[in-house]
């Protein structure tokens, strides 16, 4: 991978991406991203137009077509957590790859169920369904059934509705990576990671820069399918950390 001049996308709100470094690498060719106002999506979609990628960026809020587009995207308006497995593949059909950005958001329980895991799960038969292969999950930093938090803790419904997703993920036929961030920050793209080696710890930051960077790089990088990265900003650059992933 080259590393190009940073570059900037002015959303219709005013405001703009991250500064970060683009990379150009071998072109999935057509990817969907799944959630695509978010913010790492913003960015990601970016980065894959600028590195010759066809990108679909698929989102519920029309409202949000003009910020999507000015990324360079194909906008498509559609809520996924009102889609059935046979819609969604519709939405997925012609594409290489999936990328899943979508959340609840801190919704209800019941909420964040029906989007990060019910959704999810939905997403990635309907990729099989449609032959989108690759698919790369946004997870978080310790995803896992031994999460441990507490059912009466407000953050159980995402880390359990992560965890199930993840692992039917890990089930599938797909060609998988999963990424797991620490805490999201604003900060600028760095290019750096650490790689965790399994241990959890709060305290660790990512910008969501460096997650579409890390999102970027693991689309083209097929020695990173079927495994699961954990990562926060760090000292290594992305291209290395995940050399000792693989």
């Amino acid at each position: 991978m080259s590393r190009v001049p940073a570059a900037r996308t002015r959303l219709a709100s005013g405001r703009t991406t991250h500064s970060l470094p683009t990379v150009r690498s071998t072109p999935m060719s057509h990817v969907a991203i799944i959630g695509g106002h978010g913010k790492v999506a913003l960015i990601l979609s970016q980065l894959l137009k600028t590195g010759g990628n066809d990108v679909t960026s698929i989102f519920r809020n029309p409202d949000h077509t003009d910020d999507v587009e000015n990324t360079g995207a194909t906008p498509v308006v559609a809520d996924v957590e009102q889609l059935s497995v046979a819609q969604i593949a519709d939405l997925l059909e012609g594409h290489d790859a999936v990328v899943w950005t979508a959340g609840a958001g801190g919704g209800s329980p019941e909420r964040t169920y029906a989007v990060d895991r019910d959704a999810a799960i939905r997403a990635m038969d309907a990729a099989e369904v449609a032959g989108a292969k690759r698919f790369v999950m946004v997870s978080y930093f310790g995803a896992g059934q031994d999460h441990g938090i507490p059912e009466d803790d407000p953050f159980h419904a995402y880390a359990q509705a992560k965890a199930d997703a993840d692992d039917h993920l890990r089930a599938s036929a797909l060609d998988w990576t999963i990424v797991g961030p620490g805490a999201l920050t604003e900060d600028e793209a760095s290019g750096k990671i650490d790689v965790s080696t399994g241990e959890r710890d709060g305290e660790r930051k990512t910008s969501r820069a460096n997650v579409a960077l890390v999102v970027g790089a693991v689309l083209d990088d097929p020695s990173t399918v079927g495994k699961k990265i954990d990562f926060s900003d760090g000292d290594t650059l992305i291209s290395d950390a995940l050399e000792v992933v693989a």
